[in-house]
């Protein structure tokens, strides 16, 4: 197996690596959106609770209802909290896999940079072998040349 096949397969493997990391950040940015979705689903019920709270508790308000009206808010607070959390964790999930995809991108570069740079001294090496056996013929011709002209002189 040549050394350009080798590179060749690396680097191969390298971009299914980074398209593995693309899906995987794609996959927790969605679960970002989702879990966006439902705080903002549960910070519009809070506030919409308690607006009608409040518009209800002007005409009526008696304690046994006010402390079920806490309570439930409590409640939605502390889901609105927990919510916040998976919000956090999503954030962290996301960074990671940023990075991740980041040492992927930069690993599949790196070797395409080797690759170009083998595929260089490969051609500069051709070259130069190609160039000696022009040289080698050029020098064929010229010493025919002058044994011709040589041999048609003496004769």
């Amino acid at each position: 197996m040549s050394d350009l096949t080798i590179f060749q397969i690396a680097i191969d493997v390298a971009v299914r690596q980074r398209d593995s990391a693309q899906s995987s950040l794609a996959l927790v940015a969605r679960n970002r959106l989702f879990a966006q979705g439902q705080m903002d689903q549960l910070t519009n019920y809070a506030s919409e609770t308690e607006s009608r709270w409040m518009a209800s508790a002007q005409i009526s308000a008696n304690p046994e209802l006010l402390k079920h009206h806490y309570q439930f808010m409590d409640r939605l607070r502390s889901a609105i909290d927990l919510q916040m959390s998976v919000l956090r964790g999503v954030d962290i999930q996301i960074g990671e896999a940023q990075k991740f995809l980041l040492s992927r991108q930069v690993r599949l570069r790196s070797l395409e940079v080797m690759l170009e740079k083998k595929q260089a001294a490969i051609n500069a090496k051709r070259a130069r072998r190609d160039q000696i056996q022009m040289d080698e013929f050029a020098a064929l011709q010229h010493a025919r040349k002058r044994m011709q002209y040589t041999h048609g002189e003496t004769l």
